[in-house]
């Protein structure tokens, strides 16, 4: 099981996978959830709740879980091990001052994901915002939070970006609207720094860049936001992050992540990377 152990698996994804993992051991051994609920002394939810990473996965839970699925001893001490490694909070942790507890399963996720498709219909995506966009961004949603609010939420968002720094840095192929480059945020110049960023990083290997043009019309894809994520690792499912203005939903169903990817697709089919960056060129020319 060393596979898992890894520089970049956040805590949750790391949870998601040793979850898969106690379940196919359970399933291997031929127990029931009633079965392993019995060893522990707990009902069956607790064991759905630890199979699906819901909960931290408790040393003493998992060790005992193990016992009862034939698991030889070297074994049980390396899945403790890796258990203890997912409790332990992730770099964000230190701003769960202005962090939602729903949000931290998405920063976790994209931390440990090998590639990532975005989908904006109406702003620039938190990867590849400036300081000065996404400062503005924030004060737009934030029109009463206090100033060091405002600065931990930049601060947390600029931190996040990092990620496309590493030398095993994700994919990352963004999908945008051009009404995302008309909406002018903060100011003129903030937007032209902004759209020269989109430009330079748009010339990297791991970053794709598409702005789906007005002349598109209507497309399948003209919906929510939304984020989709691969994982290196086998155990976990593709999952999706669709965000609405009350609500969040992750999907990790086959039939609503193909969904999402074809959508994803589609749209990508209204231009190119020529188009694109003709695109983005013109409108720096209209911030200037």
């Amino acid at each position: 099981m060393s596979e898992a152990r890894s520089s970049t698996s956040a805590p949750t994804v790391l949870r998601m996978i040793l979850g898969r993992r106690l379940q196919d051991m359970r399933l291997g051994a031929g127990a029931s959830l009633e079965d392993a609920a019995r060893a522990l002394r707990v009902k069956t939810l607790t064991i759905r709740r630890l199979e699906k990473a819901e909960v931290a996965l408790k040393p003493l839970y998992v060790e005992k879980l193990l016992e009862t699925y034939g698991a030889d001893r070297q074994e049980i001490d390396e899945f403790v091990d890796l258990a203890e490694q997912a409790n332990e909070p992730g770099w964000w942790h230190s701003y769960r001052d202005v962090v939602p507890s729903w949000f931290t399963a998405y920063v976790s996720l994209e931390t440990g994901a090998k590639t990532l498709r975005t989908y904006e219909p109406q702003y620039v995506t938190g990867l590849l915002q400036t300081p000065g966009y996404a400062r503005a961004v924030l004060r737009g949603g934030l029109p009463n939070g206090s100033e060091e609010e405002l600065v931990r939420r930049v601060e947390l968002r600029l931190h996040r970006q990092s990620l496309l720094e590493r030398e095993d840095a994700p994919t990352l192929w963004v999908v945008m609207e051009e009404a995302v480059l008309h909406r002018t945020v903060g100011s003129p110049d903030v937007m032209r720094e902004q759209i020269e960023w989109l430009l330079d990083v748009s010339e990297l290997a791991h970053i794709s860049v598409d702005i789906v043009p007005f002349t598109a019309g209507a497309h399948v894809g003209a919906c929510a936001p939304f984020t989709y994520f691969r994982f290196e690792e086998p155990e976990l499912p593709d999952i999706v992050y669709s965000e609405l203005l009350s609500a969040s939903v992750y999907l990790d169903q086959r039939a609503d992540v193909v969904a999402h990817l074809e959508a994803h697709s589609r749209m990508a089919l209204a231009t190119s990377s020529e188009d694109s960056r003709a695109l983005l060129n013109r409108m720096r020319k209209e911030y200037s």
